[in-house]
Parts: structure tokens; sequence; C-alpha cells
């Protein structure tokens, strides 16, 4: 059951948006590329106001789009602050923690996943209410998956049942995060670095628009969704064969 924001633990979502996403092949931080006409950002962080879980948002983008991020940014009830990023994801997540002192349950968002669907955000928020410390989305793995040898050589085909695509937000006990950074390791990913600390992480079903727009190739299917309304505003319940990609 999906709660009301500021009954219970305070939720703040972090979105770190100060990465320029090279592979996206734009002159500008991916976070501030457009889909179905407006930034990805925008989408990201409008999604997050949507699934009415979260009592506040903080964006960290490059010191020098602070300003101008404000105006990018949904009005809304649910307070948006912007602040400074850093040169690497963490030192941007680490920035946001820094910024919201008071949350006890946080949730970190990728701004590229700019069509998440509120209703899985509500989920992340919901596993944590109920107790879970942890908790990222997850998709079963379609592909056939291999491991290779520096020279590209096959060494194994790990079984893909127990495999699974991972998505954000991940949500987290607010201090759990605090203290798997302040370890200063690094992981591919926040669940990663709460692994380390021996922390069990559990997972909630995640959802086909969660994609991560990584390539050019992720934005033509962005932007061909937003041009069909399956946005955050209305993809809580589509069917994700009706928009062209599985989910297993």
């Amino acid at each position: 059951m999906k709660t009301t924001p500021g009954d219970g633990p305070r939720v703040v979502a972090l979105v770190p948006a100060a990465g320029m996403g090279v592979r996206l092949g734009e002159n500008k931080p991916k976070a501030f590329v457009r889909v179905g006409g407006s930034p990805m950002l925008t989408l990201a962080v409008q999604g997050l106001i949507d699934s009415g879980s979260v009592d506040d948002v903080v964006v960290m983008v490059p010191a020098e789009l602070v300003a101008e991020t404000q105006a990018l940014l949904p009005v809304s009830t649910v307070p948006v602050h912007v602040v400074a990023g850093g040169a690497e994801r963490t030192d941007s997540v680490r920035a946001g923690l820094a910024a919201a002192p008071d949350a006890t349950l946080v949730l970190v968002h990728d701004a590229a996943r700019a069509l998440t669907p509120p209703a899985l955000i509500a989920r992340v928020v919901d596993a944590l209410r109920a107790g879970a410390r942890a908790v990222v989305p997850a998709l079963p793995v379609a592909d056939t998956i291999k491991s290779v040898d520096d020279t590209g050589a096959v060494t194994g085909t790990p079984d893909r049942s127990g495999l699974r695509a991972i998505q954000t937000p991940q949500g987290f006990d607010a201090e759990l995060l605090r203290a798997a950074y302040a370890v200063g390791t690094q992981a591919t990913d926040d669940a990663g670095l709460v692994e380390m600390l021996g922390t069990t992480v559990h997972t909630v079903l995640g959802d086909a628009l969660a994609f991560k727009i990584t390539s050019p190739l992720d934005l033509v299917l962005a932007n061909t969704l937003a041009a069909r309304g399956d946005t955050p505003d209305t993809a809580g319940g589509l069917d994700t064969t009706r928009a062209g990609v599985t989910a297993s």
C-alpha cells in the first residue's frame, strides 16, 4: 500500500545529474538532453513527485548549472533542491547526502532513467517502509550471458535464472548509505557499496520503462515512447509488451 509523504520516515530522493554521458554523443550533461521535449532530469524528478512517496528531492548538477537547473524543475508541493555535484557519481551522491541530513530513507535515482513509472518508485519506498534496509528494482535477464577473459575468449556461461538487471531508484536506510559512503570504496552502483558492508539487498519488480538512456539508440526509443504518451505520468500500468519492450 502506498503511503503518504510526511507519514513516518522522511524519504529524500537524490538525483545525480552531473555526468556528461559521452556514449550518448551529446555536447551537454546527459541529464539535460531532451526526451519528448523535456530534459531527462525534468522527467525523472516529475516521476519521483508523481509517485506520492517522497518528501524532498535533491538534484546534483555541475556547479555552473545550478542556477539554470532550478528553472527546469517541476513546480510542486514537494521541495526540490539543486546542489553542486562532483566529478564522479559517488562525489555527487556524497554531496546529495550532505544536503539531506534529516533523511531517514534515501532513494538514489538516475536522471537517465527518465521514463521510470511512479508505481515502481512507490514499490521501492513501500519495501523500505516495511523494514528492508536496502532495496533495488530488478528485472530478469533476457540475453544469454557469457564471461570472457582478457582476449575475449569465453570462459563460462552463468545460469541466467539467478541473474537480474538492476535499475533505479535504489532505496536505503539513510544511515546505512552514509556508512557505506564513509568507507570510501568503489562499486558500480550504490547497492554494491552496501553489499560490501554485509547488508542484504532486497529486490522488487522493476519495469521495462525504467531503462537507462545511455546510447543514441536508447534516446530514439525514449523519444518514441514519449511521443506515444508512455511517460511517467501514464506508464504505471503500461503493458511492456505493448511498448515493444520485454522484461524477460
